[in-house]
């Protein structure tokens, strides 16, 4: 087994970042995590490879400032393995690549049926990875030396990969779909923060009634604030099950609650006062939630029918069509257009419909322009001829 050790200060990143300054080509880069342990998505292990220098791990708990490493590589295309997991944390240390190459995404892109990286580096280089860690609390301090192993590994034939999937692109002619597409994940936003983020509880849908609704919202937020503070995942404190249990039980002491058999998590007992207050304090709101709020979340495709029969010929009519363009082109058809892109501009068709207006509508819904030059007049030509294809009320969209 390779030993592998961790960066954990200043002079030691600076050695590292002048080897990856002399190494050549493209750069491999991964995170480590500890979502499901840990409140907050940051970087607990940041891997790099270059050809030329090799391997580094470094410790972003005990190293404060990455910007010799964001002037060591910035200036190279960084290669990762679903980069949209890894680009927010490292943003949050100021590491930010120019360009990308995201060899999960161009596997999807050539049709591979299996994208995770284990299935990608065999496929693609005949080399088998041990992926025994992945879900792995990274915060662990010290790291086993078999998790570093595996953390090295996943960067190590990273580059490799990526030469094999862009020549495979290339003979395919994806190279420019690649290119869109990994420039639309650098360049994606994060989404706004959820207006109620509470109402995300699992299991909401059983509470009935606007005052429960107010001490779920109550118990949801003293979890989140006591979370963050911990810097523990909420799950692992309460589960949302257990804190829902508590408000169908609707317990009239602190007692009672310590007594529902359903209200488990290691902190429902130990912090007993805090969510008993949560829950005083819901009952007590004086702003009542409503049992429901707008969104622009559009029906279910099976309700089409009914609610907007012309939009359920022209879905009906143009995702199969979709689909044989999918085919055609041998990759999925959720990456050549998303079916929630299909259903809003089925939903709300350009008045004049034609490739052109088509383009434009899937344009305002994110859509790339390749996906546009590739899906617009199959869209627009299914949804012409809709027009005279009779319901067919027995066959929901899906």
């Amino acid at each position: 087994m390779v030993e592998y050790i961790v960066i954990e200060d200043a002079e030691g990143l600076a050695s590292a970042c002048d080897a990856l300054a002399d190494g050549t080509g493209p750069v491999a880069v991964d995170v480590e995590r500890a979502s499901g342990f840990r409140y907050s998505q940051r970087a607990y292990l940041i891997q790099v490879f270059r050809r030329g220098a090799g391997v580094f791990l470094f410790d972003p708990s005990t190293i404060e400032d990455f910007s010799p490493l964001q002037a060591a590589i910035g200036d190279e295309e960084w290669v990762f393995h679903a980069a949209s997991q890894d680009l927010p944390s490292l943003r949050e240390r100021g590491l930010e690549p120019p360009r990308i190459f995201d060899t999960e995404l161009g596997a999807r892109l050539l049709g591979h049926e299996r994208v995770g990286l284990g299935a990608v580096v065999e496929e693609t280089l005949g080399i088998t990875l041990a992926k025994a860690h992945s879900a792995a609390d990274w915060s662990t301090r010290p790291l086993p030396a078999s998790w570093l192993e595996y953390a090295g590994l996943d960067v190590e034939h990273l580059v490799d990969v990526r030469d094999a999937l862009a020549a495979e692109l290339a003979e395919q002619d994806k190279t420019e779909f690649a290119r869109q597409e990994f420039q639309a994940v650098l360049e994606r936003q994060p989404k706004p923060p959820r207006e109620d983020p509470w109402r995300r509880l699992s299991g909401l849908h059983a509470v009935r009634g606007r005052r429960s609704l107010a001490v779920a919202r109550a118990l949801w937020q003293a979890r989140e604030d006591y979370a963050r503070d911990q810097d523990i995942a909420p799950g692992r404190l309460v589960p949302d099950r257990a804190l829902v249990a508590a408000v169908i039980a609707d317990p009239q002491s602190k007692q009672a609650l310590a007594g529902i058999k359903e209200f488990t998590g290691r902190a429902s007992r130990t912090q007993l006062d805090r969510w008993w207050n949560a829950i005083v304090e819901g009952r007590q709101s004086g702003e009542l939630p409503p049992d429901r709020v707008p969104s622009d979340t559009l029906p279910p495709p099976r309700a089409w029918v009914d609610r907007n029969p012309d939009a359920d010929r022209r879905l009906k009519a143009a995702r199969p069509a979709v689909e044989e363009r999918a085919g055609e082109l041998g990759m999925p058809t959720e990456n050549l257009l998303t079916p929630e892109m299909l259903r809003r501009v089925a939903w709300n068709p350009p008045a004049d419909i034609t490739a052109e207006t088509v383009g434009a509508a899937l344009a305002e819904q994110g859509a790339r322009p390749w996906q546009i030059e590739q899906t617009a007049q199959v869209i627009a030509d299914s949804f012409v001829a809709s027009i005279n294809e009779p319901d067919d009320a027995a066959d929901p969209a899906s």
